[in-house]
């Protein structure tokens, strides 16, 4: 075993939860999440020697990530209709919310564009700049925030108005 294959050993032991989580988000369906994780984790493999030299391995995995969701997304056109699905065990659900309002909120994400998706889910989940966001899913800064306000107002016609609290006064 390379010293290389440890090092991605490693990675993938610490950051493939976290990665799981982000495709949930995107995806809305743990099976699928953990599908997109393994196949941006095999891309991450094939250029490990390379990536690991810079110092952005999360934003790489990150960005294959999306591509992944945002490709299936466009090329789906399969009759496919999603069922609810309990989470697996060992999902991690967010504490501060209880169940039925993370399904709700769950539902009211998927009823939003893959685009609006993908920029809450790394503007508000991943806590990424405009900028950052903007890089990964190659769009001007502008259009990541008129993304983010659109999806921000869907989602709080779609919960209620007090459903959410105003995260554009960082924009």
């Amino acid at each position: 075993m390379a010293a290389w294959d440890e090092e991605f050993v490693a990675y993938v032991a610490a950051r493939r939860l976290a990665l799981r989580r982000t495709a949930y988000l995107l995806s809305g369906d743990w099976h699928r999440a953990e599908d997109l994780a393994q196949t941006a984790l095999a891309r991450l493999y094939v250029r490990w020697p390379s990536v690991q030299r810079r110092a952005a391995v999360d934003s790489y995995a990150r960005q294959v990530l999306l591509r992944l969701y945002l490709d299936e997304r466009r090329l789906r056109s399969s009759g496919e209709v999603p069922v609810a699905d309990p989470e697996p065990a060992g999902a991690v659900a967010d504490p501060a919310l209880p169940a039925a309002d993370r399904l709700d909120l769950m539902a009211a994400l998927a009823r939003l564009s893959s685009r609006q998706r993908a920029v809450l889910v790394l503007r508000y989940w991943e806590d990424l700049p405009v900028e950052a966001v903007a890089r990964a899913l190659d769009l001007p800064t502008g259009t990541v925030k008129s993304l983010s306000s659109r999806g921000l107002d869907a989602l709080r016609r779609d919960l209620g108005s007090g459903a959410l609290v105003d995260a554009t006064e960082d924009d």
